[in-house]
């Protein structure tokens, strides 16, 4: 079972909807909202099939189309990836945004744009990478849930700006939707951002927490706890998805959305530290920097913020499947891991003895997971990842600790891992080639 229903008021009459549907579900209506469009409306909604193509072809996010869950009940909406991320933030509370237009994660911005002034929040438009993570940094600083996004050279635009956050111990989210590089290199999904990600996202050696969805669902799931894991150590989160997750389109339940007062009372238990209006009172106020000008004071700093990364080791997630037996294991993560999900399941069918670890957070990275391989039976750990050269292979290496071989499976350039490329390396390790 499917339904389709409008959001009248963001509708401009333009007729996609009405034109793409292959089951002539929609018409424009002859009832006019606010802004004076006859909106479209479902005249036939018994024939809706749930493909979602009205949606994907709105361009002002109108529609919304759900699929009936396990019971019956219709508990999810078809939304794209990004469109899922920028929801989930605004149910968790984020009712700031500013951003800069950059492929593959334009949808962010555009979502937010229309959405934040519906909920009282604001949407800015930076004229810049640099101008809107500095932005992000203010409006974080005055205890607001903040957010930003971009893709791969935008991020790294950003990264000074991230720095400055991490530095001064300032809450924010931000979400990259990777594309392929290096440079400016080109629109199409890759997963060649893992380095920037989890190992130099900016300078002074400051470390985040890092989520890797493989599905639109995990993305929504990921974006909505990272608001309360930035608050609650003061730091940076980002969500690194690929442009493939980004830009899919699927069922989606989403998060209940937090209520003025909730918002209200996050702010608000940010007073002992936010510039939220102290009186001017040098000993006791708010002072947000990026730094310290004595060195001990620097030094101090830096060593407190070691013991909180130490500390994220509680905070690790990995799923790890059909491992018990297995004489290979894949390993990877976002989209190349759910390719390779697939190809467990078909290689298993085939006899073979497969199995799979995801990184779902892969900084901090599921070390401890690697030593649930038997390795007395594996022949090889397959890594499978969207980057030439491989980055994510350093830290399964540093996991795996020689205590088998490590092949790879690699595309790039914007080329997205299919199954049969990874069907064919597993061939080659089960054969000794």
């Amino acid at each position: 079972m499917a339904k389709v229903e409008i959001v009248a008021e963001r509708c401009k009459s333009c007729g996609y909807c009405v034109k793409f549907c292959p089951k002539q579900v929609l018409e424009i209506g002859t009832s006019v909202n606010s802004k004076g469009y006859e909106y479209v409306v479902p005249v036939r909604p018994e024939d809706c099939i749930g493909c979602a193509i009205c949606g994907r072809m709105c361009p002002d996010g109108a529609i919304e189309i759900y699929k009936s869950g396990e019971e019956g009940n219709m508990s999810g909406v078809f939304m794209k990836g990004c469109e899922a991320i920028a929801e989930a933030a605004v149910r968790a509370g984020c009712r700031f945004f500013a951003g800069y237009p950059i492929t593959p994660q334009n949808e962010i911005p555009e979502y937010f744009s229309r959405r934040m002034p519906e909920v009282g929040g604001v949407f800015v438009q930076g004229e810049s990478e640099v101008a809107s993570v500095n932005m992000v940094y203010g409006a974080a600083s005055a205890g607001v849930r903040a957010m930003t996004s971009s893709s791969s050279p935008g991020i790294a635009l950003k990264s000074e700006g991230i720095s400055y956050c991490a530095a001064a111990r300032i809450p924010m989210v931000y979400a990259n939707i990777s594309r392929g590089g290096p440079g400016v290199g080109s629109i199409q999904p890759a997963q060649m951002d893992y380095f920037q990600a989890t190992k130099a996202s900016g300078n002074g050696g400051f470390q985040m927490m890092v989520f890797a969805p493989s599905t639109v669902q995990e993305a929504v799931d990921m974006t909505y706890a990272a608001f309360d894991y930035a608050d609650r150590d003061r730091n940076p989160v980002l969500i690194l998805a690929d442009g493939v997750i980004g830009t899919m389109m699927e069922p989606v339940v989403l998060p209940g959305m937090k209520s003025e007062e909730e918002v209200a009372a996050l702010k608000a238990s940010k007073q002992g530290w936010a510039c939220v209006g102290h009186k001017l009172d040098y000993a006791h106020r708010a002072w947000i920097q990026p730094g310290h000008w004595l060195t001990s004071d620097m030094q101090k700093a830096n060593e407190d913020a070691a013991a909180l990364y130490e500390s994220w080791k509680k905070d690790v997630q990995v799923e790890e499947y059909r491992l018990e037996d297995a004489e290979v294991v894949l390993t990877a993560y976002g989209i190349s891991a759910r390719i390779c999900k697939s190809a467990v399941e078909l290689l298993r069918a085939q006899g073979v003895k497969a199995g799979l670890i995801r990184p779902i957070t892969v900084h901090p990275f599921p070390y401890a997971a690697y030593d649930h391989i038997d390795y007395s039976k594996v022949k090889a750990v397959l890594d499978v990842e969207m980057s030439i050269p491989a980055q994510f292979v350093d830290d399964v290496a540093v996991a795996v600790k020689d205590r088998c071989l490590i092949e790879t499976c690699l595309c790039s350039g914007g080329n997205i891992m299919s199954r049969d490329k990874v069907l064919a390396a597993v061939k080659k390790i089960m054969e000794g080639k």
